[in-house]
């Protein structure tokens, strides 16, 4: 098992006692095409599972809406019982439609269900980490958190969920969470290449609360810079190895969810937490972003 420090170190998230390794992993990929109904190989998505918490990754991001319902119960069918050192992160905020489009379930009503199906199909009592998923599908949308953070809060109370995060949100709407309830984490998108919530990070990092990118390697359009091959070839690894090693770098409160389903993937994503990029290649790579 790798230690701590060859998954990037650990990172405690804020008024609680889970600590993470900062090297995750992302479920999403284990569904599917188009994140919808089970995996071609349901054996190969379990042991991508196992071996992910065999390497010491300790942080599976997930949500009820992969499959739908199709990646938690793999997760449990994979992981259960699970380890006392895990910590499992869902969302909700979203739901799919049979054409396999997704959806806001912004309402107190879906919330409450989703939370309900994300305990039955993880087979928990209660749910570490919830991120209420607002915004549209990439970019956050300039509206009110109050009435859907009320209705996940009102679940904390009940005990159903220890701790509650925020996806695909502005500054603004987390100071305006922040006055509702503590929140643990962010998680928008932002890569190397897609920069717009640099100043979030920083706020965040004052405030030590974790930042969680999602699509770290583009997602569905993966990463394609050719200054980005360069600079990997002369670091001696791939372009998205360097790319997850230059988010590590790029702040302590940053933790990394890359999905796969392949184990090589994984090996090779996991692998990245121990690259060592020199001052000269982080400066180098600190110019790729198209947004500022």
């Amino acid at each position: 098992m790798k230690t701590s420090t060859q998954l990037g170190g650990t990172f405690k998230f804020p008024g609680t006692n889970l600590v993470v390794n900062r090297m995750g992993y992302g479920a999403m990929q284990l569904t599917g095409p188009m994140v919808w109904g089970p995996p071609k190989d349901m054996d190969v998505a379990k042991a991508v599972l196992r071996e992910a918490i065999e390497t010491g990754v300790n942080h599976i991001d997930t949500s009820d809406y992969y499959g739908p319902h199709v990646t938690n119960q793999i997760i449990k069918d994979a992981l259960y019982p699970y380890p006392k050192d895990l910590v499992i992160v869902s969302k909700v905020g979203a739901r799919r439609l049979p054409d396999k489009s997704w959806v806001r379930a912004l309402a107190k009503n879906e919330i409450v269900s989703a939370i309900h199906d994300n305990l039955r199909n993880l087979k928990l009592e209660a749910i570490d980490i919830v991120n209420l998923r607002l915004g549209d599908f990439l970019s956050a949308v300039d509206e009110s958190v109050e009435e859907p953070l009320s209705a996940l809060t009102d679940l904390k109370k009940q005990g159903l969920i220890k701790h509650i995060g925020l996806s695909t949100i502005s500054a603004k709407q987390f100071d305006e969470a922040i006055k509702m309830t503590e929140i643990v984490c962010v998680q928008n998108m932002y890569n190397i290449a897609k920069r717009t919530d640099d100043e979030l990070i920083d706020m965040l990092a004052v405030r030590g609360v974790a930042y969680v990118p999602y699509f770290p390697l583009g997602g569905f359009e993966p990463l394609q810079i050719e200054a980005l091959n360069r600079i990997a070839e002369k670091a001696k690894a791939t372009p998205m190895q360097v790319a997850l090693a230059w988010l590590l770098r790029r702040s302590p409160n940053i933790l990394l969810i890359p999905g796969t389903g392949s184990l090589g993937h994984l090996r090779e994503n996991i692998q990245a937490a121990s690259i060592d990029l020199s001052e000269d290649t982080i400066a180098d790579l600190n110019q790729l972003h198209t947004a500022k």
